[in-house]
């Protein structure tokens, strides 16, 4: 039960830092901004570990979370344009 939480503040975060970072009007609500966050979180930490980039728990991972927030968050801006 605490992990999920856990995961629930550290995608709020990381998805709160990511649209602080990308320029442009996002008008996704809070929800979706915890969605980006986590599944970008989740997508650069397994392929920042796959790659052998980093380990689990350094600070490379919320760098890489970040970005991975954002390159989510400009496919998501993208998508609902052609919307």
């Amino acid at each position: 039960m605490f992990a999920l939480i856990g995961t629930l503040i550290v995608g709020l975060v990381i998805g709160l830092i990511a649209r602080a970072l990308k320029p442009g009007d996002d008008s996704m609500g809070i929800i979706m901004t915890v969605v980006v966050g986590i599944v970008g979180s989740l997508i650069a930490g397994y392929v920042g570990r796959a790659l052998g980039w980093y380990q689990p728990g350094q600070a490379a991972g919320w760098i890489a979370s970040v970005i991975g927030a954002i390159v989510l968050l400009v496919i998501v801006g993208f998508v609902k344009r052609r919307m």
